[in-house]
């Protein structure tokens, strides 16, 4: 018989660096989950991104054991890691910050088309250029 879930929680950790110290044990001490098996449970998953910022989707179930889903880093993330900047235009897409090549957006939308909603590589390619022309990264030929 398939467990109940009872709560689904979203998170942004950093990989392989997660502590039952906040912000993690804020959120996830109220749910009721051993904390120290979840921490140890994620770092193990996440030890060779080491450094990327990972979203994971926490179901927790009535007898409080949980699964977790980890997914690809948010483009915001992998456009500043590429662009080499550690923080996008305060102004959007009226200030330009960095350039990025067309060869680095495509190794993003590879990165991220299990998450887009995205029919092939061109229209993820698109939807990350949107998001690189709203955070100030221009996109070259």
């Amino acid at each position: 018989m398939p467990k109940n879930i009872t709560k689904k929680i979203k998170l942004q950790i950093s990989a392989g660096k997660a502590t039952p110290a906040p912000p993690v044990g804020t959120v996830l001490g109220p749910a009721g989950i051993n904390l120290q098996e979840f921490c140890t449970r994620f770092n193990d998953a996440t030890r060779d991104k080491m450094g990327d910022v990972l979203p994971i989707e926490l179901s927790i179930y009535e007898d409080r054991s949980f699964d977790f889903k980890v997914k690809t880093p948010p483009a915001a993330f992998l456009l500043k890691k590429s662009a080499k900047i550690s923080k996008a235009s305060s102004q959007g897409s009226k200030e330009t910050v960095a350039t990025i090549s067309k060869e680095d957006l495509r190794e993003i939308a590879e990165i991220k088309k299990d998450d887009l909603n995205a029919y092939d590589i061109d229209n993820a390619m698109k939807i990350v250029e949107g998001t690189a022309h709203n955070m100030g990264i221009k996109v070259e030929e």
